[in-house]
Order: C-alpha cells, then sequence, then structure tokens
C-alpha cells in the first residue's frame, strides 16, 4: 500500500498500475459469473436475442451510472483527509451533527449497518470468486468436476494462511497480473465481437428500457443478476487513501471500464452465435486451447480480489475498533514501513471458516450468487444516504440540490436491492443474517460502552479538588512516574483510588492520560499530545490519533518533553482499571444485551496489549460495576 507522501513522488501511471491490482479485483472478475447467472443460474431468463441486448445494456449503464458517476465521480470526491470508507464516510457526516443527538443516531445505525453489510459481502466475495475461476476446469475437461470444490478450497485455505505473512512482498505481482487479466478480458471480449458486431445495438439505452418495459415478468428478476457486474464498487472507494483518486479515476476510464464492456459484449455476441454457450460464456469464448491457462488466470485474479476483500475487512475492523464500534481485538503489522498493512487473526480465520462454510453448503457458483447482491446493494443504500447528508452539509450543497442527485442514485440502487429479494430463500438469507448478527454486535458494543463510561463518569470524584485534598494529607511518594489510562480527563481514575487504599503510597509523578480518537484518519506528530500541568507534580495529558493511526502511547508519551514533562520509560508504570461487570435488570438496555455486551467485555483484548505498553510495566486494579 501507498502512504500519502509517496503517493505524491510515485508517477500516476505507476499509482494506477498499483491500483489496478489492489481496487479492482472484485468488480473485475465479475464477468466470470454474471452473464452465467443471468441466462443459467438459478432464476434464469429466457434466452432470446433482444433479452441479451437488453441485458448488455442494463449492465453497461449500471457500469455507467452506479460506478463511473457515483463514485468515482461524486462519492470520491467524500474523502476525510484523503481517506475513504464507510467509516470515513460516518466521521464526516457526523462533523455538521455535533449538537443533534438525533441525526447523530441517525448516521451511527447507518454507518453500523454499512460496516455490517460490508462484512457480509466480504464472506461471500472469495467463496463465488475462486468457485467460479476453478469452474472452468468443467468446461476444459468434465471429468474433473468433482476436483472443483476441493481444489476451491485449498486455493482459499492457502490465501487465509499467507494473510499473517503481509502482502508488502506479493503485492508487487499484483498490478501487472491484473493489467494481464483486464488485457485478457478486453481480447477475448473483441474476437467475439467481431463475430457478430450487431451485439453494439446495446450500447444504445434503449435496448435496456425496451427490456425493462416488455419484460416487466421477468425483469426484476434480470435485475438481480445484472447487480452482479457492479459488485466491487465500494472498493474504489474504500481504497482511496491507499492510492488517491486520481491513479484509481485514471485505470478506471482508461482501461477497466472499456475492458469490462468489451469482455461483456463479446460474451452477448458469443451467446447469440451458439446459445448452448449461455451455461458458461466467460469459458466458451476462449478457444479450447487457452482453456487451462485461462482458469490459472482467473483463480490468480480472484485470489487478487479476495485478497483486496480480506485487506479491507481487516482496515475496517481497525477503523471501527478505534471509533469504539467492536471491541479490542490483537492487531499485528505486517510491514516496518506502512502501518496500513496489517493482519488481524481473529478476523484471518474467522473469515476463513465463513468461506469454507460457503463452498460446502452452496457447492457452485451459481448457487452463491443466489447469496451474492443483497449486501452489496444494501451497502451502496447506506453510502448514499450518508453520501447526501455529506453533501448537504459538509459541501454546502443544500438539501434540495444534494437529494435531487443522490436520488437519482437511490432509485437504481433500490431496485437492485428489491430484485435481490426474491434470492433471500435461495442463499441471500446468509450474508443477511450475518449482516444482522454483526450490527447487532457492533450496536450492543457501542451502547454498552456508553452505559458504562456514564456509571464510571457518575462515580468518579472530581480531580481538582482531590488533588488539593491530597496534597494536604500529604501521602507518602515513592520515586518513578505513574500514568493512569483514563477515559474521564476530569475524574479520579478508579485505578488511582484503589492503589491509595492499598499500597497507601503516591509516585512522584502522576500523569493521567487520556486517549482520544478523532474524526479524521491521522492525526499529525505536533498535534499528537497535550500536556496540563497541575500542583504537585501532577500532569492532565492527553493524547489524540486518528481512526486510521496505530496507537503506541510509551512512544508517544516521550513527545512530553517538549512541554516540559519529561518521562523515563524504564521508571514508568501504566496502572490500567480493570472493571468487572454486573448485569440489572430494569436498566437502560434489554437485559440479554447487557449479557452480550459483559461477555463481549471480557473477551476483548487487553488495554495493554492494543496501547502497545510493555508488560513488565503494566499494573492492573479492578473494580466492579453494576449497568
Amino acid at each position: 500500500m501507498q502512504s500519502s507522501s509517496e503517493n505524491k513522488k510515485t508517477p500516476l501511471a505507476a499509482l494506477s498500475l498499483a491500483a489496478l491490482g489492489v481496487v479492482y479485483g472484485d468488480i473485475g472478475t465479475s464477468p466470470l459469473y454474471t452473464m452465467k447467472e443471468v441466462f443459467a443460474g438459478n432464476h434464469p431468463i429466457p434466452f432470446s436475442p433482444d433479452n441479451v441486448l437488453g441485458i448488455l445494456s442494463l449492465i453497461l449503464w449500471s457500469l455507467i451510472i452506479v460506478v463511473s458517476i457515483k463514485y468515482v465521480v461524486f462519492i470520491m470526491r467524500a474523502d476525510n483527509r484523503g481517506e475513504g470508507g464507510i467509516m470515513a464516510l460516518i466521521a464526516l457526516a457526523l462533523r455538521d451533527a455535533k449538537d443533534n443527538p438525533a441525526r447523530q443516531r441517525m448516521i451511527i445505525l447507518f454507518g453500523i449497518l454499512g460496516a455490517a453489510m460490508f462484512y457480509g459481502d466480504g464472506m461471500v466475495t472469495p467463496a463465488i470468486s475462486v468457485l467460479s475461476a476453478v469452474e472452468g476446469l468443467e468446461v476444459a475437461a468434465p471429468a474433473l468436476e468433482r476436483f472443483v470444490i476441493p481444489i476451491t478450497l485449498l486455493v482459499l485455505f492457502g490465501l487465509f494462511f499467507v494473510q499473517r505473512r503481509g502482502t508488502a512482498r506479493i503485492g508487487a505481482l499484483f498490478g501487472p497480473v491484473m493489467l494481464l487479466w483486464f488485457s485478457t478480458l478486453a481480447l477475448l471480449g473483441i474476437i467475439n465481437i467481431v463475430a457478430a458486431p450487431g451485439v453494439l445495438k446495446a450500447l444504445n439505452p434503449a435496448y435496456a428500457f425496451g427490456f425493462l418495459i416488455n419484460n416487466s415478468g421477468i425483469a426484476i428478476i434480470a435485475m438481480g443478476g445484472v447487480v452482479l457486474s457492479v459488485t466491487g464498487a465500494e472498493a474504489l472507494y474504500a481504497d482511496m487513501g491507499h492510492f488517491g483518486r486520481k491513479p484509481i479515476q485514471l485505470a478506471w476510464f482508461c482501461f477497466v471500464l472499456p475492458a469490462l464492456i468489451l469482455n461483456y459484449f463479446g460474451q452477448g455476441a458469443l451467446i447469440l452465435i451458439e446459445p448452448d454457450a449461455v451455461h458458461n460464456p466467460f469459458y466458451h469464448s476462449a478457444p479450447t486451447w487457452a482453456l487451462y491457462p485461462l482458469v490459472a488466470l482467473s483463480t490468480l485474479a480472484t485470489v487478487i480480489a479476495s485478497q483486496a476483500v480480506i485487506s479491507g475487512a481487516f482496515s475496517v475492523t481497525r477503523q471501527a475498533m478505534q471509533l469504539g464500534f467492536v471491541p479490542r481485538v490483537e492487531v499485528q503489522h505486517t510491514s516496518e514501513k506502512e502501518q496500513g498493512q496489517i493482519y488481524l487473526p481473529g478476523i484471518n480465520w474467522g473469515l476463513a471458516a465463513a468461506v469454507a462454510v460457503l463452498v460446502l453448503g452452496f457447492k457452485s457458483s451459481d448457487n452463491l450468487a443466489a447469496a451474492y447482491g443483497i449486501a452489496v446493494t444494501g451497502d451502496m443504500v447506506i453510502t448514499s444516504l450518508l453520501a447526501s447528508i455529506v453533501a448537504a452539509r459538509v459541501w454546502g450543497w443544500g438539501w434540495t440540490r444534494a437529494i435531487a442527485l443522490f436520488s437519482a442514485f437511490l432509485v437504481v440502487e433500490l431496485t437492485f436491492l428489491f430484485a435481490n429479494v426474491h434470492k433471500i430463500p435461495d442463499g441471500g438469507w446468509f450474508p443477511l443474517v450475518m449482516g444482522i448478527v454483526i450490527f447487532t454486535l457492533m450496536t450492543t458494543w457501542k451502547r454498552g460502552r456508553q452505559l458504562l463510561y456514564r456509571r464510571l463518569e457518575a462515580e468518579a470524584i472530581d480531580l481538582r479538588p482531590f488533588i488539593e485534598s491530597i496534597v494536604l494529607g500529604l501521602p507518602t511518594r515513592v520515586s518513578g512516574t505513574a500514568v493512569f489510562l483514563t477515559p474521564n480527563p476530569n475524574g479520579v481514575p478508579h485505578a488511582l483510588l484503589h492503589n491509595l487504599k492499598h499500597n497507601k503510597v503516591l509516585h512522584e509523578k502522576v500523569v493521567f492520560a487520556t486517549v482520544i480518537i478523532k474524526d479524521i484518519p491521522y492525526v499529525p506528530i505536533d498535534e499528537r499530545i497535550t500536556v496540563e500541568t497541575l500542583p504537585d507534580e501532577f500532569y492532565r495529558v492527553t493524547i489524540s490519533y486518528g481512526f486510521m493511526d496505530g496507537p503506541n502511547l510509551p512512544r508517544d508519551l516521550e513527545l512530553c518533553m517538549h512541554y516540559g514533562l519529561m518521562l523515563e520509560m524504564m521508571d514508568t508504570s501504566f496502572f490500567i482499571g480493570r472493571e468487572t461487570l454486573i448485569p440489572r435488570a430494569g436498566s437502560e438496555m434489554a437485559f440479554w444485551r447487557e449479557k452480550l455486551f459483559i461477555s463481549m467485555f471480557r473477551n476483548a483484548g487487553s488495554a495493554s496489549n492494543f496501547f502497545k505498553l510493555p508488560p513488565n510495566r503494566v499494573v492492573e486494579l479492578g473494580t466492579q460495576v453494576i449497568l
């Protein structure tokens, strides 16, 4: 991944090539299954030349309206200091709602729902992508059909297994491989279009409207297949911070979009000439001698597409963790240079288990296509709603202009969403159920943290009167520095009270450290620390991070020296409160959600690991809190 500073030094063409390898894997592998799903899936539409032209026209204009206009032109303007994605969009939308709690709650709920849908999509993408690529073996040699699922599982296991090594070494290959992939898509498309140039009539949007008007009974079913052509559009926005807006836009308009259109139209041309090819038009569009190399290239391309989804899940989880939407989990950095390259073991193997279940349960890309789409379209709808808030309030467009634009996108996306409803019994229930489960977990965690903070704040003693009284009492002061982590900078940490009660001493320097996560991706080093000197060697320190920053308290507390507070880390102890939560009937949260929150709280990663505290210098002091 590229940092923003490196982006300024790297040539635009090189960044566009890198973006090709990371950003466009998902949408770039959609030709493997989109046309097949429309005409030969679980809910096929009848074959006819007019239907083929109508579907091609719908795919073309979906790519133009949803991907090109909505995402590439408009949504990518909603950058949070260069970063994109659902969490960046939430942070932007919240900026103008600080004095409106009702709007804040609505934005947060929409954002959490969008993130939940992203996870649901992230489970299906690797399964359907790799499985559809390996299914090319059935076309090359029907006798190999029984090996498709074992090979798919083996490829997927290898993909998840290598995540812990990071993508820095193999990432350099992504761009050239995807360049070859899109070139192959374009070449196959051109070869088949030359054989049936009449297919180019589908460039006229009248064929799309004609299909929808003349086939009202099957049009909604067809749209459930057409939506597969735009899956992966969210990646353009989510990965904007890695490459910048211009490289992603250049790669899309100059290379990816033309290659996709040529390949879809090539598949349509093949179907018009050979209707039997409808069962797998992508692989049938290649000459027989090229099938095995094409299967290998397709598998490699789908692995790259899956890699981008997995990396995206890691990134979204860390952002959500920083913003307080999910519990702390273990984060491992796989690159010394790029803090964006991370590995989350729990998320990785959780995704791996879900993907394996999907492959074994659905057994074919046709069946998986029924599970694909509803989470993607739900995410798109939420993005449009949040973006309309940003356009109206942050960009200063006003509600009339913002609603006029994004309602046009919502008409298309809500049609896609409604078209996927019929897929729920056939498999669409899986990402929907997973999305609901993740939404429940995230909202429970967010609400539980608010209640816990409120309880601790209500029981806290005001800091300044306490310091004045403690100075008069003259407890024994011992050498060294004590750092007390507290979310409430104006209250006395429970850990300090317990330390006084049991050890009856104070260190010669006492630092109250509060960590704040701001609604920006990164906080500059010169804005990271603020220090307030209190009486008698007490200090109040605020450490600020962005939602993309990696917290490291020992490193950042050394910045206190610029404010006259000298801290010797080898002589510093870190005191952390460890709360034991007790559920209470009749609380502000349902009893079952209290029990769920307590379970999540108990199993969350430790604060010492999250803040990179040296284990031999951490003291945890517990207290009971009744929710």
